[in-house]
């Protein structure tokens, strides 16, 4: 008896065993993907505080100077602007762009363009007809069905072509704002961190600032080819630095100075505050909005990070470290009203002041990397979807696959940045231009935020009104103030969106006139059967690739290649190039076939479809890719049109060597590339307006910029080109 309870217990013991050893096994698989989470978590916010909020972090420098150009009237408006600022970082960036515009990503993905993408997804507002009915198959398109308020909306969108012409000029207007931010915040940075070495030198000079502001510049975009990844993670350590210094000076001067300032968190300061000013304070709205500058970058720079980095970095490093270090200055202020032109280095202790000056400079150099980084990525999206001229994008990281370069912009932003420094030299005036880019970036995305909500998220209407009125009332009371500073210099990133923006119009007017007149023109399937079906026509070994951006039919290039050529390849495959309206397309359905009939002309047409986002580079495997997918092709179509029978299973395999045998000996023979060079010119008979558009504007950009075949680097010893003129 003694026995069996021995040989029991000693089963469970061994049961017992097992369950802990698996209990434990279990228990350390949590704890290493918890920490491996944790450490992903902490590397991503790393970087994203290394690029994202260099803006945010370095607007201390010169908000209280901006905001009080004039000097300080009384000592109470020190604490309604300290009200004002803690609101307005509470509601603009924390409360709009980190718990609302973070939302509306496209999966992953942020800034403007990312919002017109899923409106178009939505509802059918893209003016370019190249929409077809299999897009929305692909896995990341994500449509829902509408309800009854997004449906109206959406009706109401695809039925106006006002509408459809409107929401693209909001786009490129947002662009072009987001790329004048890329040019202000460079310069207002540097200069203002640089410019802190008066309070320790007062003999250094305005020109020495100056020419070692440019030099700062010049060395910031030239590091830039490296990549943001690199750039960002080299930043990270000094930002993070910035921050805590941030936040000790900080509470340092909040305790040595004036405590009270705390009571700002009541906003009825800014009621009184407005009461003793008047107009004055209206005005002064244009400096304090400057402590929100770069916000807009925590959208557009969306791809390079995940939302999670960027609200656990905002919340609990940027957000309580700026709204310490405002406090501090303004206690300091209470006590020293006089250096409000300097605030900032003023109220540095000193014996900390020159390894802090250090920093700053660091630090303002790291807040242009968000907006550097932010233009690169906007104009990469508008590239994509037919709105801005061939420029060369480079991926500088495979870990982070959104991360670009563009070597043509970057050297176009290095030239404005430095010509607006030497040109402008103080904060006081860059800071008139740098709010209204600010502001009117913000407004528009709010104006996209709003659609979004019904058409998408399919919120109630009463939520769309409460962000309206809590935050585009808010956007548009600063937008107001910012607007009364035009003739100091507010102009400028206007002038900048004018130029950008007939650059953007110009080039996706023609664009889209080019593939209208394709469509018109189009080679029918009937028409490719007569053309190569005439006995002048030779069929020679080899497999030829046709380029082109029409997805509906075959271009009007090939019947001109043969008409002057009357030799054509074993095997044709007309390539169509087309963006979704979407970030990202998977591998696997990147590639759309169809066959021309009949089989024995052995011609093909794939459309190759791209997110905005994609790496369009065409590398050496594309055409073995090409291949390989068309025989997958060749056998599912065999398989699935042939019969069931015994009988049939030896022929439909029959068939399937002898196809595939075809498009082998093809592909052996040599592959070649053709693609069109087309050039364009206004019809006869057109007006001066359209003239001057296609003939002098389109031409101009088109001439001095690269070719597709440099932006899809395809190999010059396999490329043919075949000029043609279109008469538009």
């Amino acid at each position: 008896m003694a026995s069996r309870e021995e040989e029991t217990s000693d089963a469970e013991d061994v049961s017992q065993n097992k369950m802990d050893r698996h209990l434990a096994r279990y228990c350390d698989t949590i704890l290493l993907t918890l920490s491996l989470v944790m450490f992903l978590a902490i590397t991503a916010m790393k970087i994203s505080i290394g690029v994202v909020y260099g803006d945010i972090g370095t607007s201390p420098l010169y908000v209280y100077a901006s905001t009080f150009p004039n000097g300080i009237k009384d000592e109470d408006d020190i604490i309604g602007v300290l009200s004002l600022i803690y609101y307005t970082i509470t509601l603009l960036p924390l409360i709009k762009y980190v718990f609302i515009v973070l939302k509306a990503d496209d999966n992953g993905n942020g800034g403007i363009f990312a919002l017109y993408s899923l409106i178009c997804r939505s509802a059918k507002v893209s003016l370019l007809p190249s929409q077809q009915a299999e897009d929305r198959h692909v896995s990341n398109y994500e449509l829902e069905l509408p309800n009854a308020l997004s449906s109206k909306v959406k009706y109401g969108l695809e039925g106006s072509r006002f509408a459809k012409y409107l929401l693209l000029i909001v786009t490129m207007l947002g662009t072009s704002l987001m790329i004048g931010d890329g040019i202000l915040t460079p310069s207002i940075s540097v200069l203002s961190a640089v410019g802190g070495i008066k309070a320790a030198t007062p003999a250094m000079t305005e020109d020495t600032i100056v020419w070692a502001s440019v030099f700062i510049l010049v060395l910031l975009f030239s590091v830039q080819r490296f990549g943001t990844d690199k750039v960002g993670y080299s930043f990270a350590p000094i930002i993070s630095i910035w921050f805590l210094i941030n936040g000790t000076v900080g509470i340092f001067n909040f305790v040595t100075y004036d405590s009270s300032v705390i009571k700002a968190v009541n906003p009825w300061h800014i009621v009184e505050y407005f009461k003793r000013n008047g107009k004055d304070a209206w005005v002064s709205l244009g400096g304090v909005v400057l402590c929100i500058t770069g916000t807009e970058a925590l959208f557009a720079d969306l791809g390079h990070f995940t939302v999670q980095s960027i609200r656990i970095s905002m919340s609990f490093v940027v957000y309580p470290s700026v709204m310490l270090a405002y406090s501090g200055q303004s206690a300091y202020l209470r006590q020293h009203l006089n250096d409000v032109n300097d605030t900032f280095y003023k109220s540095i202790p000193g014996v900390v002041y020159w390894p802090v000056f250090v920093v700053a400079v660091m630090a303002a150099i790291v807040a242009s990397q968000a907006m550097i980084s932010g233009t690169f990525s906007i104009i990469q999206q508008s590239f994509s979807l037919g709105c801005f001229p061939r420029v060369k994008v480079v991926h500088t990281s495979t870990k982070y696959p959104g991360q670009v370069y563009i070597p043509e912009m970057n050297y176009l932003l290095m030239i404005a940045s430095v010509c607006v420094t030497l040109a402008f030299r103080t904060t006081e005036k860059i800071g008139n231009a740098y709010g209204i880019a600010v502001v009117f970036a913000e407004c528009l995305t709010s104006s996209f935020v709003v659609l979004v909500m019904i058409l998408l998220w399919k919120k109630n209407i009463l939520l769309a009104i409460a962000y309206v009125v809590c935050i585009m009332s808010v956007e548009l009371t600063y937008l107001s103030s910012v607007l009364y500073k035009f003739p100091k210099g507010g102009y400028l990133p206007l002038a900048f969106a004018m130029i950008l923006m007939i650059v953007m119009f110009v080039w996706n007017d023609v664009y889209r006139r080019k593939y209208y007149y394709e469509m018109a023109h189009k080679v029918s399937p009937d028409k490719v059967r007569e053309v190569i079906s005439q006995p002048n026509i030779y069929r020679i070994p080899g497999l030829a690739i046709f380029y082109s951006e029409l997805v509906h039919g075959i271009p009007p290039i090939f019947e001109h290649y043969v008409a002057n050529v009357p030799a054509l390849h074993s095997v044709l495959l007309f390539v169509s190039f087309k963006s979704l309206p979407i970030s990202k397309v998977p591998p696997e359905e990147r590639l759309l076939f169809r066959r021309v009939q009949p089989k024995e002309l052995y011609v093909f047409h794939c459309i190759v479809r791209f997110g905005y986002t994609d790496i369009r580079n065409m590398e050496e495997p594309f055409d073995k890719m090409l291949v390989d997918r068309l025989k997958d092709l060749v056998k599912e179509d065999i398989l699935f049109n042939a019969g069931e029978t015994s009988n049939d299973g030896a022929k439909k395999q029959e068939e399937i060597e002898r196809e595939l045998g075809a498009l082998d000996r093809a592909a052996g023979a040599g592959i070649v590339h053709l693609m069109g060079q087309s050039e364009v010119v206004a019809c006869e008979g057109a007006g001066i307006g359209k003239r001057i558009l296609i003939n002098y504007l389109y031409c101009f950009l088109k001439r001095n910029l690269r070719q597709s075949d440099e932006v899809f680097n395809m190999l010059p010893k396999r490329l043919l080109k075949v000029g043609m003129t279109y008469e538009l």
